[in-house]
């Protein structure tokens, strides 16, 4: 948290430690002072870049006697806190039947004493304030251009769909600079086949796509759809750490949006399978089951994503076989950070000052990010964390390796 608070507020870390430890302690003064004024309190707001000081307003001259603490001040102002919620009450009960497109939000603000309506078109706001009968001089209108929209949650396992058919599901959430999207099977779509939700929401574009040979996909999500680090575990998430390859003989575990939550072990790794349209090559063979729809969900170990779901035979009640295209191959041909516990579009901060382990890069290790090696005399920092093959050297996987 210290260190999201330096990132996101340009704190120091002391700022950031100052910061938590004033919040804790003024935010149980504020409970006493709020008490104390009763329905004289108008709201309270902390303020300074370590939140230092607390503001607590009231309507009642008189009581400011009763405001005191390190840290607090108190501003006397026109209008309640209850006074400006049942302003905020009417208007809510009057955009059941007035229009409110133009004036999409409105709130309290205590730090000026009103409630903010917010418009593009002041007129509209006024019509708006009048139909609800809230008191005019509590409530003012803000020019606005903004235009509030929902936001969903990219989960790997969860189903989406293609056009305006097909079914499969979502391998994992991923990120292209700050472009977000997910990865999935190639045969569910091709390169510029457009997605919607399991919502049925419209949500992205296929950027690439690769089958038969491969069975893999980028899709590009719109602002509306946030990648999550998770996969969908019976209706739980369960947070994803990294893409280390897993050993045969390991567990693993697929979600998809058919038959949901299955386990089993890792087979073979360097698998091929021809399928109707063609072969698939260098996929890993498991005995987990999967059902038409599961295709293009995560397969993990661990907490370690290991691929998406291509296909198979057999089904969830008698059984089967079922192939996935390893992650990491994804992510390597499209450039692609995969979204890990912690993690944003880049490499996730060390947490201690010494320098991660060095060394030369070796087919077959298992890297961290923030490890560091060389090759052919220059020096790369790693991405994300991954066990290394044949073919990925650092300067042929920039989604994995950058110069240090």
């Amino acid at each position: 948290m210290v260190q999201a608070l330096q990132r996101d507020l340009g704190l120091t870390a002391a700022q950031a430690e100052s910061r938590l430890l004033n919040e804790s302690r003024l935010t149980n003064v504020e409970a006493k002072i709020r008490k104390q004024l009763g329905g004289g309190f108008a709201g309270s707001w902390l303020s300074g870049p370590t939140s230092s000081t607390l503001t607590v307003a009231t309507s009642d001259a008189s009581a400011t006697s009763q405001v005191s603490g390190a840290g607090v001040q108190v501003k006397v102002v026109k209008h309640s806190l209850a006074s400006l919620n049942a302003a905020k009450d009417a208007l809510d009960k009057a955009s059941a039947k007035t229009a409110t497109r133009s004036a999409p939000v409105w709130y309290v603000d205590v730090r000026t004493n009103s409630v903010v309506v917010q418009a593009s078109k002041p007129a509209d706001a006024e019509a708006f304030i009048a139909a609800s009968g809230a008191d005019r001089s509590a409530v003012r209108v803000e020019v606005s251009n903004e235009t509030p929209q929902t936001f969903y949650d990219l989960r790997g396992g969860d189903a989406y769909y293609i056009g305006s058919g097909s079914r499969c599901s979502i391998g994992f959430p991923a990120t292209r600079g700050t472009q977000g999207g997910f990865v999935s099977a190639g045969h569910c779509g091709s390169a510029g086949a457009t997605t919607t939700g399991s919502n049925r929401v419209a949500q992205g574009t296929f950027q690439g796509s690769s089958f038969p040979t491969n069975d893999y996909s980028w899709i590009a999500t719109n602002s509306n759809w946030t990648p999550q680090p998770w996969v969908n575990q019976n209706g739980g998430n369960l947070q994803v750490a990294g893409s280390t390859v897993a050993v045969e003989g390991a567990s693993i575990c697929r979600s998809g949006s058919t038959t949901g939550w299955h386990c089993g072990s890792v087979q073979q790794r360097n698998s091929s399978v021809t399928y109707s349209q063609g072969t698939v090559y260098e996929v890993t063979r498991t005995n987990v089951c999967a059902e038409p729809g599961d295709s293009g969900g995560s397969f993990i170990s661990g907490n370690q994503a290991q691929g998406v779901t291509s296909g198979g035979s057999g089904n969830c009640s008698s059984g089967g076989t079922t192939y996935f295209q390893p992650v990491n191959e994804i992510l390597s041909v499209y450039g692609l950070t995969l979204k890990t516990t912690g993690s944003g579009p880049g490499p996730s901060p060390t947490s201690g000052p010494t320098d991660p382990p060095s060394g030369s890069w070796a087919a077959g290790t298992a890297y961290k990010a923030g490890d560091v090696v060389t090759y052919n005399g220059v020096t790369y920092r790693c991405l994300q964390p991954h066990t290394a093959l044949q073919g990925w050297e650092p300067p042929n996987v920039p989604a994995l390796w950058a110069t240090a």
